[in-house]
């Protein structure tokens, strides 16, 4: 399986919904079992809420900030960040070429810690 960031960002956004008015801001790159990645890159604000899986982000282009659990961390190309399931985090402040990978994966609410 291949996924292109480029082939991926030329179908943003995707459909319309009372969540995403202006189109969803997403789009699934692969997926297998309970594993998926997709390409995210919110315009103007992050509107999303905790997950029901583990996720990992990958930041592929922009800079700004992540807020996990209320605790602020500044992002730019090549950070990598992990959110448990049930985690409140949103991107804010980013630039408007912003863009990252989230990898979800596991059983819903997540994996135990080891």
């Amino acid at each position: 399986m291949k996924a292109s960031m480029a082939e991926l960002m030329r179908r943003l956004p995707g459909a319309a919904s009372a969540k995403w008015p202006d189109g969803e801001r997403f789009v699934t790159a692969l997926a297998h079992g309970t594993m998926s990645v997709e390409l995210y890159a919110p315009v103007g604000a992050d509107p999303q809420g905790p997950h029901t899986q583990d996720e990992l982000y990958f930041i592929a282009a922009g800079r700004g900030e992540i807020v996990i659990s209320d605790v602020r961390h500044a992002f730019a190309p090549g950070d990598a960040f992990f959110v448990a399931a049930g985690v409140l985090h949103r991107f804010e402040n980013f630039t408007g070429d912003f863009a990252t990978w989230a990898v979800f994966w596991g059983p819903p609410g997540g994996e135990p810690d080891s």
